[in-house]
């Protein structure tokens, strides 16, 4: 079960809703990102749990169910990863793997992000609450 906390900037102000690390539930997993370029924090998708029919379409182009659409080089966002229904009684599942990328624009530049690690906006390092803001997945 992934956990996503409120990370604070003490100075400027920033703040979001990360994981603060690689974490993972049941059907994907997150690393969160910084991305350069927007200056913001965010849980990128790097692994998706599907069963071998979405796979299929997905190998064939791009894939749409709702708010879930991705391709092989562009992941889904993480709320519409989490929002995401798994289909029952699919017996046969893989993993996709997916390259780390900013979920605003693609072509952003995006790196790791780990706690403790500094303010995007400022260089400050954040502060993360004790509580877990959600447990998802």
């Amino acid at each position: 079960m992934g956990r996503s906390y409120w990370f604070e900037c003490s100075k400027c102000g920033y703040r979001a809703k990360v994981s603060g690390r690689a974490d993972r539930g049941v059907s994907f997993a997150v690393q969160t990102i910084v991305c350069r370029d927007c200056k913001q924090l965010y849980d990128a998708v790097t692994r998706m749990k599907l069963s071998e029919e979405m796979r299929r379409r997905s190998n064939a182009g791009r894939v749409g169910f709702g708010d879930l659409s991705f391709s092989e080089k562009l992941p889904p966002t993480f709320q519409a990863a989490l929002n995401r229904l798994t289909v029952t009684g699919e017996m046969k599942y893989e993993w996709i793997q997916f390259p780390l990328r900013c979920p605003a624009f693609g072509f952003h530049r995006a790196q790791p992000w780990n706690d403790p690690g500094k303010c995007p906006r400022c260089g400050v390092y954040l502060e993360r609450t004790a509580v877990p803001y959600r447990l998802w997945d």
